[in-house]
């Protein structure tokens, strides 16, 4: 910070203590603090969607490079039987392999440009609204501290000083005002035109993340013919528990299981 720059940090934070001791008269902020809060809040909820945008995809390269991997261990697993459990562990590692490559070329790229390329370019805007905000609020109180030292120096009788003060406060009166005038009249619109520019990628998202379920919905239910019938009243029934306990119990009856170090 330069030297001009840390003297008007200084006397604004001598303005902000004046103020709290009841110095100096603090303008009336209320009507912009409603805007100021709703941008605030908009701000947050901007963020958060294009981290959680960004995340989702992130979920869907990991869910499925994991699925992948796991396709290729189970044929390895049950690549030297010949029966059907091989036959669907084969079927399994293409579907998966299958469904990787579709989000590599129909969900990524679509994704990222209809998605989180619009919702980054809107997020990278409003830094630029707040330091307009920010910059707002140092003016204010420069007008304040203006507006102050112009009226103590009207209860003394020097003339030559009025004028140069009386100066500074409409200097600092006439900055303050274009600015909130400005910032009134846009935060307003900027909040408004949220939803028209966020919809077509909320559309996108939504039509790119039906894909990628119906796409694995059909490519591993296409899987599911190898397996048998009933599988679901099983595990409901707890059949399907006995299966798995029963098969663990002949695993433990194996002596090389019952060996001890």
């Amino acid at each position: 910070m330069s030297w001009a720059g840390l003297k008007k940090a200084a006397s604004r934070a001598g303005t902000q203590v004046s103020m709290k001791l009841g110095q100096v008269e603090r303008t009336d902020d209320s009507a912009f603090k409603v805007e100021e809060e709703r941008f605030k809040v908009l701000d947050k909820q901007a963020n958060t969607l294009q981290k959680e945008a960004k995340a989702y995809l992130d979920a869907v390269r990991s869910v499925s490079a994991s699925s992948t991997r796991i396709g290729n261990t189970l044929d390895l697993f049950f690549g030297t039987d010949s029966g059907e459990q091989a036959i669907s562990a084969n079927a399994y590692k293409r579907a998966v392999e299958e469904l990787e490559g579709d989000i590599a070329r129909t969900i990524d790229a679509p994704y990222r440009a209809t998605v989180l390329e619009p919702i980054g370019k809107f997020a990278a805007h409003l830094p630029e609204v707040n330091n307009a905000i920010s910059k707002r609020q140092k003016k204010l109180l420069d007008y304040d501290a203006a507006r102050s030292k112009a009226r103590k120096l009207a209860e003394k009788d020097d003339a030559i000083k009025l004028r140069a003060a009386e100066a500074e406060e409409e200097q600092a009166r006439a900055v303050f005002e274009a600015l909130d005038a400005q910032l009134k009249e846009e935060l307003p619109q900027l909040l408004d035109l949220r939803v028209p520019y966020l919809d077509p990628s909320f559309e996108c998202m939504v039509r790119l993340q039906s894909h990628f379920a119906t796409d694995g919905y059909e490519k591993l239910g296409g899987v599911q013919r190898y397996f048998q019938e009933g599988v679901r009243e099983e595990y409901a029934s707890g059949a399907l528990d006995a299966k798995v306990e029963g098969a663990l119990q002949e695993m433990r009856e194996l002596s090389i299981c019952g060996l001890h170090a």
